[in-house]
């Protein structure tokens, strides 16, 4: 959208001011390099939480996972909490202590021990929104509010809002002052009015810098760019508003970008990334999708669309990737595969892939490709 903007196809509208006069938080970073090996919050981030607190300030610490921790393991044996229906781990949530899998919902209670060797001693690895409100919780115990009171944290992501009502009732404490530090997920970050807040802390801002996705990057700088947006939105308190980030890779061109809230500047590089790799917007793609019964199926269905797809319009200036699996690639035990599709012309991708079309659903009757459950052909894919 950028780049069509900066082409004269859109209409770009700026804001650069804060409405009311405000000026933006200022960028701290926390470089984890210096910081106590293993420790979840940086001891100068709860330090700067702490004298808010103690001003009558709130604070906001976002972390873009839910549960305790995103994965129960055994160090004896090697046992991790895989879920049965998905290539993927389940999630540990300690309140109602379940593993629970966040794609296809599947959940049981915590084994006693290893369900592999019987080992007594499982445990929690990484982290997520609930295990930082708990160690929050403990750090910020001796601190006392203006009024006198102890520190109050909370949590807000999808499991504390599940209920009718808890999202309201928590943005009610919220705004009324009974929470001081706010931890949840980027369902925090967007949209939000809180008058008092007057810090925002992202902990894991690095889990998307070296994403495969080329997206990854600039889907960042929009969700820290909105998360600083919740401190300091009353004028009053806007000049001493800070958005801390802590990463172990704080020479990163896109903090530099941040620290000046300079999305243009930061476009512009991607821009120049992409344009040198030939990806979107100065190439075309579409991705076709195959889900099946097993990834043989999966496979077959789109190799044999590949191959089939000879002496099809503009099949000279299409690219046609080997099938792979996706990242996770079983969900609810279907399987899953992708074909990436690109084109430097978007009209040659569109003319390629309307005769398609009729391959792909002869395709479908395969012998090789038995066990397929559905198709799509996705164009200009958000993710691949």
């Amino acid at each position: 959208s950028w780049h069509a903007a900066d082409q004269g196809r859109y209409l770009r509208l700026e804001m650069p001011g804060r409405i009311g006069g405000g000026s933006l938080p200022r960028l701290r970073l926390v470089d984890m390099n210096h910081q106590p090996k293993g420790a979840v919050l940086a001891p100068p981030l709860v330090a700067a939480m702490a004298e808010r607190i103690e001003r009558g300030e709130q604070c906001l610490v976002l972390l873009n996972r839910r549960g305790y921790a995103p994965v129960l393991a055994c160090h004896a044996c090697g046992w991790k909490s895989g879920c049965p229906h998905c290539s993927a781990y389940r999630v540990f949530h300690k309140l109602d202590r379940t593993l629970r899998c966040h794609h296809c919902g599947f959940a049981e209670r915590v084994p006693r021990a290893c369900p592999d060797c019987g080992n007594l001693d499982i445990s929690p690895v990484g982290r997520g929104t609930e295990q930082v409100e708990e160690q929050l919780a403990g750090l910020l115990a001796d601190v006392r509010r203006a009024d006198g009171g102890p520190a109050r944290v909370a949590r807000m992501d999808a499991d504390s809002t599940r209920l009718k009502g808890s999202l309201e009732l928590q943005l009610a404490a919220l705004h009324s002052g009974e929470v001081d530090v706010l931890v949840g997920t980027q369902m925090i970050a967007k949209g939000h009015d809180f008058r008092r807040i007057t810090m925002v802390a992202s902990v894991n801002a690095d889990s998307a810098l070296f994403a495969s996705d080329h997206r990854a990057p600039e889907r960042l700088f929009a969700l820290l760019m909105q998360a600083a947006g919740r401190a300091g939105r009353d004028a009053a308190q806007s000049a001493a508003s800070e958005m801390w980030v802590q990463t172990w890779y704080p020479q990163h061109p896109m903090f530099e970008s941040l620290k000046k809230h300079d999305f243009p500047g930061f476009a512009t590089a991607q821009l120049s990334e992409r344009e040198s790799a030939a990806m979107p917007p100065y190439g075309f793609q579409a991705l076709l999708r195959a889900d099946a019964r097993t990834q043989a199926a999966a496979h077959a269905f789109l190799n044999g669309a590949a191959e089939q797809a000879a002496g099809l319009p503009h099949r000279d200036e299409i690219t046609l990737y080997p099938a792979v699996p996706l990242t996770i690639q079983r969900v609810a035990n279907v399987e899953r595969a992708q074909l990436l599709v690109e084109s430097p012309s978007r009209a040659a991708l569109q003319r390629f892939l309307a005769a398609w079309q009729p391959v792909l659903l002869a395709c479908r009757s395969l012998p090789e490709a038995r066990g397929l459950v559905r198709f799509a052909v996705d164009v200009d894919p958000l993710s691949i």
